[in-house]
């Protein structure tokens, strides 16, 4: 008896030692830093399938032309868009051109926003840009990146949601979960939202472009979040390389 207890600690002692006992998860490979981690056919998969689920998506800002669509993405800086269409329900009912719009001033401007981030702030960019837009472009918003980036308060990404959505350009505006998502699967990684615009841009397919950011913005927010992604729901999960995904999907 003494002899078989001896053995079997032994055993158990060797087991520790090799790991025998308890084996390892395998090791899940790194993303890279530069270079996307999927092939053309795995992207036309991924977004074939974006675009079987939802052909016409549709940002969720509310607006009533182009110069509306441009002041609610300026509004939009760090707020929700659910906080900015209940402050501009009453803004653009009042005003909805430039005109109307400095007409009804800074003052009358801030009261509409007071409930959204930095809204003083945003108030005085409103009155600027359509001051701007009266004296520079015929009160007209302009189908122009630079142009647009020129405007009080109007950066990069709003430039590239004004032209893809009020005039049918296939830019991608690269917001927070997009710049997420694209470096957490390793669609198109990299380490400012400039990279990773011009990544997305070389590797997602040019008949999708139109409605990419719309894809993965919705994605971003209701599937792949930022604190736990839901890779159960995920339409893409089998083809994610994300090391983050979960066993479940």
């Amino acid at each position: 008896m003494a002899e078989s207890k001896t053995t079997s600690r032994t055993r158990s002692a060797n087991d520790a030692k090799s790991g025998a006992a308890k084996p390892r998860a395998p090791k899940r490979r790194a993303l890279s830093a530069t270079r996307t981690s999927y092939t053309k056919a795995e992207i036309e998969e991924i977004f074939e399938r974006f675009h079987a689920r939802e052909p016409e998506p549709r940002g969720e800002l509310l607006y009533v032309n182009p110069y509306t669509l441009l002041v609610a993405v300026v509004l939009s800086a760090q707020a929700t868009d659910v906080g900015v269409n209940k402050a501009t329900r009453g803004l653009f009912a009042a005003a909805d051109t430039p005109e109307a719009m400095v007409a009804l001033g800074e003052a009358a401007v801030r009261d509409h926003i007071k409930t959204i981030g930095l809204y003083r702030n945003k108030a005085k960019n409103v009155i600027a840009l359509s001051q701007a837009l009266i004296a520079n472009h015929g009160a007209e918003v302009p189908r122009d990146r630079e142009a647009l980036q020129a405007l009080p308060g109007v950066g990069r990404k709003t430039a590239n949601v004004v032209l893809n959505i009020a005039f049918g350009d296939p830019t991608i505006a690269v917001d927070t979960h997009i710049f997420r998502i694209a470096n957490r699967i390793g669609l198109a990684p990299g380490k400012t939202v400039d990279a990773v615009e011009a990544h997305l841009e070389k590797v997602i397919p040019a008949r999708f472009k139109q409605h990419a950011h719309h894809w993965l913005i919705l994605h971003g927010r209701y599937v792949c979040k930022a604190r736990k992604p839901d890779c159960v729901a995920c339409l893409i999960a089998d083809i994610c390389k994300s090391p983050e995904k979960t066993l479940a999907a």
